[in-house]
C-alpha cells in the first residue's frame, strides 16, 4: 500500500519550531564620580535588544539598558545622578524543539516577559563603588519551515455553496416589520 492510498497528504507549513525561556538575574557595578554616603534611587531605562538563533539549540539575546543612580555623598550633603550603560549576552536554551525542519531560514522572535529592572542598590562595603542587582526575563520562538502529515478523510463531507439556502421563505418575509425603522427614529 502506499502514501497515497493510505489517504494521508504531506502539508509544507511555516511553525514554531523551537521555544525557549530564560530568567536571569546580574549584579552590575557602577563607579561614582564621589565616595557615595547613600542611595537615594536606582532606575533601569531604555533597554535594547536583538536575538539570533545560534547552533541547533540556542537563541542568543544582545542587549543593554541603562542604569541611573540618584545618591547622596559629602554626608549627605551633595547629591549626583550617574548613569552607565550596561551590556549582556543571554543564551536561551530551547527546550521545545522540532528537529523536522526543511531549511535553515528560521525568523527568531524574543519577547520580554520581564523588562529589566533594580531589586536592590547598595554601596559595596570594600570601596566606593555601587552594586545594582537586576533582573530580566525572556521567552524566545523559532519560526521555520516543517512538514506536517494529516489524514484525509474518504468519507469526509464536502460542502458545496449551493447548500445554503440564504433566501426567505414567505412565512418569514411575512414577519418582517417594514415600520421598524421609522419608529426607531421617532423615538
Amino acid at each position: 500500500m502506499s502514501f497515497l492510498d493510505q489517504e494521508y497528504r504531506e502539508i509544507i507549513t511555516k511553525a514554531v519550531i523551537g521555544k525557549g525561556r530564560k530568567f536571569t538575574q546580574d549584579t552590575n557595578t557602577i563607579s561614582p564620580s564621589h565616595r557615595p554616603s547613600s542611595i537615594l534611587g536606582c532606575w533601569v531605562i531604555n533597554h535594547l535588544y536583538n536575538a539570533n538563533k545560534k547552533g541547533d539549540d540556542t537563541v542568543e539575546i544582545n542587549g543593554s539598558y541603562d542604569v541611573n543612580v540618584w545618591y547622596s555623598y559629602n554626608d549627605n550633603t551633595k547629591t549626583e545622578v550617574v548613569t552607565e550603560r550596561v551590556k549582556y549576552c543571554d543564551h536561551v536554551k530551547l527546550s521545545v524543539k522540532d528537529d523536522q525542519t526543511l531549511n535553515d531560514d528560521f525568523e527568531v522572535f524574543a519577547k520580554v516577559i520581564q523588562q529589566p529592572n533594580c531589586l536592590e542598590c547598595k554601596i559595596s562595603s570594600n570601596d566606593h563603588k555601587i552594586l545594582v542587582e537586576t533582573e530580566r526575563e525572556f521567552l524566545v520562538e523559532v519560526i521555520g519551515e516543517t512538514k506536517v502529515c494529516v489524514k484525509v478523510d474518504p468519507k469526509g463531507y464536502v460542502g458545496e455553496d449551493d447548500d445554503w439556502d440564504f433566501d426567505l421563505s414567505d412565512d418569514e418575509f411575512d414577519e418582517i416589520n417594514p415600520d421598524f425603522l421609522a419608529k426607531n427614529e421617532e423615538e
